[in-house]
């Protein structure tokens, strides 16, 4: 095959699609065709996403790039545009490229199985699970949250020797390795940690982390083209010369012990899936095979900034953050290891998110900024020019008749506040909050039904509990022990429209 020099979208893959005479359509009520894949037919921008990659590609001067775009709604979009360097296999959408720290995000899922499976505490202490020679007494959730202080790489110049510690010299020469900081005093990116993470999980599993990442996240997920060891189909990575157009092969290395930060090789394709998956587990894992929304929402949450002074980025449990304004934020990481870029992110929030939203950009080029700038520049494009459909409001069945009382204004601390019943759950919002900020979502506690727990939204976790006359109409609340009352009244109880009385004579 002669390699695509000019840019190729994979065939079926385009946001550009016609019926083929194998798929039935049919109205699905809101005026939209669909297929019987359950998703539309796209009139996607297309042009202008394999436009906006070229210019990348040819201003970062990338030997090889490879992106793609998945969706809830659409059928996923992938383009290419380079040459691979690899002779016996031209670049296609199946071609390899290594992802290095994205590797991190599936070692962050493995600990987050093993606490959900009761194998380990994130606040305990790694000497807990594995037998080190320093260093012991760093959480779990600070190496997650590269807040432990661990120097950044394993002891040696693994950079100039080309050559990383096994799983077992990693671990006895912890006490080699710098403590660079107090636990818990700053942000400090350190593969070593998430190195130790993934020895962690090994010990705990009683397999090596290449058999587990593969066996609990790879498989379940679907992600054949994501693996441990170099495929026939990989890219060739370079170091692209800054004073000429010439190009050096880059040497391959096999981080051995180190691989829980940076060892894997994948497509777009499927790191596009890893990034939705990431965004929106819900829909890409319904069934939480690979783990459960909850505990995918809880590595979401940021733990620290990553400058003290810009708040631009953040950390959570083995996830980078990047907020994008007007409650966005893109959750994912970025990935470098010799001649390679990867940029692997999923988009949260914001107007025309369609919901599984993830984008991957790979590229063989290990100093083009270019690839990490535009995997959010896409996702912003997929947003602004294909949103999702908006879907026509419908009536619903009422609040159930114990909790109706509860619906409308109520004041506390000063302030208006509103209750209301959607999707079948009971929401509150400050009556003056954005639109766009999420109210406060109640579950009713077993046995308890004037007791609820706030399970989203403000006050997270504490307790609604409502007050009934002798009719059974609630006339009073308190959420998180502050008093809720149908008119604005001070702490006192005293009604806010009765201020002190003047004076006689005034």
């Amino acid at each position: 095959m002669k390699p695509d020099t000019g840019g190729q979208t994979a065939p079926g893959t385009g946001g550009q699609m016609a019926p083929d005479g194998g798929g039935q359509m049919a109205p699905d009520g809101g005026g939209q065709v669909r297929l019987d894949t359950g998703r539309q037919l796209s009139a996607a921008p297309t042009p202008r996403y394999e436009r906006t990659a070229r210019r990348a590609q040819a201003d970062g001067r990338i030997p090889a790039l490879s992106v793609a775009l998945h969706r809830a709604d659409r059928e996923p979009w992938v383009f290419t545009v380079g040459e691979s360097g690899n002779a016996a296999h031209p670049l296609t959408p199946g071609t390899r490229f290594r992802i290095g720290s994205v590797t991190k995000t599936f070692t962050a899922v493995l600990v987050m199985q093993a606490r959900d499976e009761g194998l380990l505490d994130l606040d305990a202490p790694v000497s807990a699970y594995l037998g080190v020679p320093a260093h012991g007494d760093a959480t779990v959730r600070r190496l997650l949250s590269h807040t432990a202080g661990f120097q950044r790489e394993p002891h040696g110049d693994i950079w100039d020797t080309l050559v990383s510690p096994d799983a077992a010299r990693l671990v006895a020469e912890l006490d080699r390795a710098e403590r660079v900081l107090p636990n818990a005093r700053r942000f400090h990116y350190s593969n070593l940690g998430l190195a130790v993470l993934g020895q962690v999980v090994a010990k705990l599993r009683g397999g090596t982390w290449d058999e587990i990442v593969a066996e609990r996240v790879l498989v379940p997920l679907g992600l054949a083209a994501t693996t441990v060891a170099t495929p026939p189909e990989a890219a060739v990575g370079y170091v692209v010369d800054a004073y000429s157009d010439a190009a050096r092969p880059e040497p391959p290395i096999e981080l051995a012990g180190v691989a829980p930060a940076a060892q894997l090789w994948s497509t777009a394709g499927d790191m596009a899936k890893w990034a939705a998956f990431l965004s929106s587990p819900e829909v890409v894992d319904p069934d939480g095979r690979v783990l459960a929304a909850a505990s995918v929402d809880e590595m979401r949450w940021p733990l620290t900034t990553t400058d003290e002074a810009l708040w631009g980025a953040g950390f959570g449990l083995g996830l980078i953050l990047m907020p994008e304004g007007r409650r966005v934020v893109h959750v994912g990481h970025d990935g470098a290891m010799p001649g390679f870029l990867a940029g692997v992110y999923g988009r949260r929030g914001g107007e025309g998110n369609p919901g599984a939203l993830g984008c991957a950009v790979l590229g063989s080029s290990g100093t083009a900024g270019q690839v990490n700038e535009l995997v959010h520049e896409l996702l912003r494009l997929t947003v602004e020019l294909d949103p999702a459909e908006i879907r026509p409001w419908r009536i619903a069945p009422p609040a159930p008749r114990a909790y109706r009382s509860v619906l409308g204004r109520w004041w506390s601390e000063g302030s208006e506040f509103v209750f209301a019943w959607h999707d079948g759950q009971l929401q509150a919002r400050l009556a003056e909050a954005p639109a766009d900020r999420p109210p406060a979502i109640f579950q009713v506690l077993p046995d308890r039904p004037d007791v609820l727990r706030t399970v989203s939204g403000r006050e997270t976790g504490e307790l609604l509990r409502l007050t009934r006359d002798d009719a059974g109409e609630v006339v009073r609340m308190h959420w998180a022990t502050y008093r809720f009352r149908r008119f604005q009244d001070g702490f006192d109880g005293g009604p806010a429209s009765a201020g002190p009385e003047p004076a006689p004579g005034d």
